[in-house]
């Protein structure tokens, strides 16, 4: 251990003057000098930059419009929005199971659908906010959802007839 520290400290070039004559007065004057220059203006430029942040946020908020959604039509309209919401998820989820490589051109195409009718349904939303409770801007969003639903259901079919035909196929062969 000896040895490290003898040569570390005989490699190094080290400043071994001493300090000039009143360097430890100079040093504790400085010290026991107030600096309060330094410090006030980060103090005012902080706060500063909080208050323009408080009053960017609240007036972000403010000028942002909240989005109607069919939920927010009444309490019957959110359980339709629910109910559907959720029907088509889990039949969603059933696709994704029943994905093959007979199945997939299908599935794919369905996919592509239902994104086309949800692109239609953020431009109900929008004309819903923008113009009120319209009774055919909630009926267009209703039949929306049922076309999703439609779509599901048809590529369900249309996969147990691939999922059947396979079979038959199979046990002929066998």
């Amino acid at each position: 251990m000896e040895d490290k520290l003898k040569h570390f400290f005989s490699e190094n070039n080290f400043d071994l003057k001493e300090p000039h004559s009143g360097h430890l007065e100079r040093f504790e004057r400085k010290l026991n000098l107030p600096n309060k220059k330094a410090k006030t203006p980060w103090k005012w430029l902080s706060v500063a930059a909080s208050v323009i942040l408080v009053l960017g946020f609240s007036l972000g908020s403010n000028h942002q419009k909240r989005q109607m959604d069919l939920a927010d039509v009444s309490p019957k309209m959110e359980e339709v929005q629910n109910y559907f919401v959720s029907t088509i998820n889990a039949e969603i989820k059933t696709l994704e199971l029943n994905r093959s490589l007979d199945t997939e051109t299908i599935i794919e195409s369905a996919l592509d659908e239902l994104e086309e009718l949800e692109d239609n349904y953020k431009i109900f939303v929008q004309e819903l906010t923008k113009n009120g409770m319209q009774r055919r801007v909630i009926a267009a969003m209703i039949k929306n959802y049922q076309r999703r639903l439609d779509i599901l259901e048809r590529t369900l079919q249309q996969i147990d007839k691939i999922k059947n035909t396979n079979n038959l196929n199979n046990e002929i062969y066998i």
